[in-house]
């Protein structure tokens, strides 16, 4: 978002939250391709059409309402700040009054709300960013909100774990110096419900130091696939595989990191694509969905980059890159990642405005499952997928993607069968959407627009999205 190297803007949740599960109704292969992805949508398709807000906030088809959950410099914190500024990546789970959020504050110095850095809580004082908890009720009311991590850089994503914590990335390559006390680039655990297990922040160094956006965890085997928003060259698609005789469960993370090996313990591998004896140096080059390619990992040899960052200890004839490496999550049996957009004049092979890409681990391949052409108006309020970003599963079929792109910004609606539809539109700026989580049951949507930064709980008549005129 704002203080991403590669955003366009100028100013996974990666996951379906709690007891729903991630998985899509139909496999993401019977998504949209070019032709249909950016085309526009009629009002039979998906919720209706959007009602613009007298508010000036938030448009939303008929018989839908939102309530703001929190807004940066307005509501307040239990330590008596207010909430922090540029709320991103969130993670939905069960609470005992009705939902815990984690959200993300991707803080990298300017903002005027930085994470209040308190004791026990903070990583680096000299840096702003970290996680906010929000409790709220069944409805999705507010009823608390307070400091889970602080003292981290540009907290963009992240991912649920199945043992029930978060992952929040910072997207950062930043060293030690100046005002920052720590190196920053790393991973961070938080758990939504403990609030002890979040003191002394202890980073996940073995996940490697580099711009991380999003991770999505294997419920099965624990390996964590990881995104990279990077430029200069662009960024990779990693593999962690934790191990021999590895336990997760809360606290298991932490302790890894805390043993003598901590930062090299288990593997970190980048993604190598091949079509047949071909090696593929650049995801952008597919534009068909169903493209797909055998995948082989290699090793990185310094995961802490101490001297080179870990994109470039690897060749372009050895890795397949990706410019704009974004949202992640654990569905079908496998783990899906967003390309947000490509375009030749950044280095990429072809241009598109958002690819989904689909890694089985069974099959060592990945497809490209979704892909969207260029939206040459980005600025008409139009259907056209323009820079998605964060992706979630919706429990109604499809999935729900978050815009980060130009001009007018949505959170877009993909059916099972293919039709994109407009779900929300920010009618305040041109700030992109953040963060789209689903509450345990269904009922509660939530969402964020990143600048000048709000939370907000939608509801209405959810149901199986249309598809088609009736």
């Amino acid at each position: 978002m704002t203080s991403s190297p590669t955003s366009r803007r100028t100013l996974l949740r990666t996951g379906a939250a709690g007891g729903l599960g991630v998985v899509v109704g139909a496999s993401l292969e019977a998504i949209a391709g070019p032709a249909v992805a950016p085309a526009a949508s009629s009002a039979a398709v998906g919720y209706g059409d959007l009602v613009p807000d007298p508010a000036g906030l938030l448009a939303l088809p008929p018989g839908f309402s939102y309530t703001i959950v929190a807004r940066a410099g307005v509501t307040t914190l239990e330590s008596g700040q207010r909430t922090p500024s540029a709320a991103d990546g969130t993670g939905c789970f069960l609470g005992r009054d009705g939902s815990v959020l984690v959200n993300n504050h991707e803080v990298g110095g300017d903002e005027p709300f930085p994470v209040p850095a308190l004791a026990g809580l903070t990583y680096d004082p000299g840096a702003g960013g970290g996680t906010t908890t929000i409790e709220v009720d069944a409805e999705g009311r507010r009823l608390r909100e307070y400091v889970s991590l602080a003292g981290t850089h540009n907290n963009r994503a992240g991912g649920i774990t199945p043992w029930g914590t978060w992952l929040t990335c910072e997207e950062s390559e930043q060293r030690a110096g100046g005002r920052y006390l720590r190196d920053h680039g790393y991973v961070f655990e938080v758990d939504p419900h403990d609030r002890s297990a979040n003191l002394d922040p202890i980073p996940l160094t073995f996940l490697g130091r580099f711009a991380h956006e999003a991770v999505a965890v294997d419920p099965y085997t624990h390996s964590i696939y990881l995104t990279e928003d990077a430029a200069g060259p662009n960024g990779l698609y990693y593999r962690w595989t934790p191990p021999h005789r590895f336990r997760a469960g809360k606290g298991a993370m932490r302790a890894l990191a805390q043993r003598p090996d901590g930062g090299t313990v288990g593997d970190l591998a980048a993604m190598s694509c091949w079509q047949g004896s071909r090696h593929v140096a650049d995801l952008a080059e597919a534009t068909r969905p169903g493209t797909r390619y055998r995948v082989t990992w290699l090793d990185v040899p310094d995961r802490d980059a101490r001297t080179v960052p870990v994109r470039r200890q690897l060749t372009d004839d050895q890795v397949t890159r990706s410019h704009t490496l974004e949202g992640a999550w654990w569905g079908d049996g496998g783990a899906y990642f967003v390309a947000s957009f490509a375009r030749t004049d950044d280095g990429s092979t072809a241009d598109h405005d958002g690819q989904v890409w689909f890694y089985d681990p069974k099959t060592e391949t990945v497809t490209l499952t979704t892909v969207f052409g260029v939206h040459r108006n980005p600025d008409e309020d139009g259907h056209a997928v323009d820079g998605p970003d964060s992706i979630t599963a919706s429990p109604y079929g499809g999935v729900i993607l978050a815009e980060d792109g130009e001009g007018v910004s949505h959170l877009v609606g993909v059916t099972a069968q293919g039709r994109a539809y407009p779900l929300a539109r920010n009618d305040l700026n041109g700030s992109g959407f953040t963060g789209p989580t689903f509450s345990a049951d269904g009922r509660i949507l939530f969402a964020n627009i990143q600048t000048p930064g709000y939370v907000f709980a939608i509801t209405g008549p959810w149901d199986r999205p249309r598809t088609a005129h009736r």
